[in-house]
């Protein structure tokens, strides 16, 4: 598929096209980059919504409900489910797509598994473009689902324009660990299997938590919702929450703002990745032998060697060794 049937296929939402998109993109082609940038006319109409939260706390599930819901509203949705990443083949291990099987049979939704490839944040380094390449495809709609890896889990909020924080009745105690971080960053709280024992007292904990703590946005007092996904009990009001979210941002321009700032957060995380992967591959087996034992021995502390590390990569114009 040449470059210009391709772009054409993607504006037109053909399925294999959007798929084609979004593996150049997360393989980080040659390709990837002029086609994002053909795409950037197109992108910015999608109301895109992360789903983040402990691990088990049902947040596929609640997505799931989401999409589907929306979809049985002639809404089209895409999804794209980050997932850990496996040792061995380092695709996406257990990937969401098999958890959402019968709703990637829907032509209104398409879903996409990612493998965070290790990166810290709960996102794939590539997440951001991939939804980049969904939103130019014309679906309204984008939900990105991160790896549940509790407090640092804060990327998500660069590449979206809503957060969805999703707990459970059994999440008890951890509220207290997780709030310095991931209960900062909810534009609204979902607890999830409200059907179990505990319900009540972890909303009345989370609404505790609210109350004590100041978001980012000094305008919106996130809602916090019971729901059973499975039952598709709450689904409603979670999407009703949702849409007043969406006009709160598109007023004052706030949406424009925080799309500003996520831009500037995502691009230094780029830089990053591409720093980082330079430099770590400038590093010889044997330089890294010798420092390993100079840090063990004391004769110099682990900060100083990376230092020196940097600046005899920088002294060397970002080159390999």
């Amino acid at each position: 598929m040449d470059q210009n049937t391709l772009l054409e296929g993607i504006l037109r939402r053909q399925r294999a096209a959007v798929s084609r998109g979004i593996s150049l993109v997360e393989r980080e082609d040659p390709a990837a980059g002029p086609l994002l940038c053909q795409l950037r006319g197109n992108v910015g109409r999608a109301h895109r919504v992360g789903v983040t939260g402990p691990p088990g706390a049902g947040k596929s599930t609640l997505l799931g409900a989401l999409a589907g819901s929306l979809a049985e509203r002639g809404e089209s949705i895409g999804v794209l489910a980050v997932d850990p990443t496996s040792p061995f083949t380092h695709g996406a291990v257990l990937g969401d797509r098999v958890r959402m099987a019968d709703l990637d049979q829907s032509d209104r939704i398409f879903i996409r598994s990612m493998a965070s490839r290790g990166q810290g944040g709960g996102l794939s380094p590539r997440a951001a473009d991939a939804a980049d390449v969904l939103d130019a495809a014309g679906y309204p709609w984008l939900f990105i689902e991160s790896v549940g890896v509790g407090q640092v889990e804060l990327d998500i909020r660069h590449v979206v324009d809503t957060t969805i924080v999703v707990l459970v009745p059994e999440s008890g105690d951890q509220i207290q660990a997780i709030k310095a971080g991931l209960m900062e960053i909810a534009d609204l709280y979902v607890v999830n299997k409200c059907d179990h024992a505990g319900a009540d007292a972890m909303l009345a904990a989370v609404r505790s938590c609210v109350s004590l703590q100041h978001h980012p946005d000094p305008d919106w007092m996130p809602g916090i919702f019971g729901a059973s996904a499975t039952a598709r009990q709450g689904i409603a009001g979670i999407l009703a929450e949702l849409q007043r979210h969406r006009a709160h941002l598109s007023a004052q321009g706030r949406l424009q703002q925080r799309r500003r700032a996520g831009m500037a957060a995502r691009l230094a995380g780029i830089v990053k990745h591409h720093v980082a992967a330079r430099l770590g591959s400038s590093v010889r087996t044997g330089q890294l032998d010798s420092a390993v034992e100079k840090a063990l021995s004391g004769a110099e502390s682990p900060d100083e060697i990376a230092r020196d590390w940097l600046a005899c990569w920088l002294a060397r114009g970002g080159g390999g060794a």
